[in-house]
């Protein structure tokens, strides 16, 4: 058995594009997509390519997912573990939420926020956004044993695959192992691209997918996306790196750790 894991798209079409091109030729037995999904230049156009992929597609919902469905219904955004959407964020969820039609809406709200797939070989996975807590909860490659130990204490399976802080990496905490799938649409990486992961019964792998970054960026400048030059530029043709997210994350990590204890 084969999966593809593809965690945070964010609207990038042409990167999902390459990705599936490249799936293809993989013939995964299942695609997961691990949530924040649209929030991006071209979000109704990410979901419409997505429902061509067959009955073997699952989905979980991520942090942006739920928050451009509160938009959309007119709720109030709150989060937990980053700061609070001031204007600038808000009209950017807006925008978002305003390219769907109300089935793209329900189908959003409906996702779950895990999902338990038994793999031959490598035993129970469970695929989450950020933790399997909650999808907002913040920890990187370097978070302290200890605090592995609080977030997944409760955790049955053998494998847990997340996302949200778009770098790949793994970590253990006994015998549990975590695989963070890394971004499709918004990495943080060394080289622009889309970046996955492939499990099998013979294992994983973290994968990168190449695509034109140059046509890329005039799909989406025409997109219409508020963020559209930013985020060419800062997503698609360079990024930050890996180490460089790690840090930042884990700073916010650390600050709400403490306040929590």
């Amino acid at each position: 058995m084969k999966i593809a894991a593809l965690y945070d798209i964010h609207g990038n079409l042409p990167a999902l594009n390459a990705l599936m091109v490249e799936l293809e030729e993989v013939q995964p037995d299942m695609i997961v997509v691990g949530g924040d999904i649209i929030s991006g230049p071209m979000p109704g156009q990410t979901l419409q390519r997505l429902s061509q992929a067959g009955d073997h597609i699952r989905f979980i919902r991520g942090n942006a997912d739920r928050e451009v469905v509160r938009m959309f219904d007119g709720q109030p955004i709150e989060r937990q573990y980053m700061a609070n959407p001031v204007e600038k964020d808000l009209a950017e969820i807006r925008w978002v939420a305003e390219q769907l039609t109300h089935s793209q809406r329900d189908f959003l709200a409906a996702l779950p926020e895990q999902l338990v797939v038994n793999v031959e070989g490598l035993g129970s996975v469970v695929f989450c956004h950020a933790s399997v807590r909650n999808d907002e909860e913040l920890f990187t490659s370097i978070t302290p044993e200890e605090r592995l130990l609080v977030i997944f204490s409760h955790v049955e399976q053998e494998i847990v695959v997340c996302g949200h802080t778009h770098t790949q990496f793994e970590q253990h905490v006994g015998n549990l192992r975590i695989l963070n799938a890394g971004s499709v649409g918004m990495p943080y990486a060394a080289r622009p691209g889309a970046y996955w992961l492939l499990l099998s019964s013979e294992g994983y792998e973290f994968r990168y997918t190449a695509y034109d970054g140059e046509a890329a960026v005039q799909e989406i400048l025409a997109s219409g996306y508020p963020r559209a030059q930013e985020f060419a530029k800062e997503n698609v043709l360079t990024m930050p790196t890996a180490a460089e997210a790690t840090e930042h994350f884990e700073r916010i990590a650390e600050k709400y750790w403490s306040q929590e204890g």
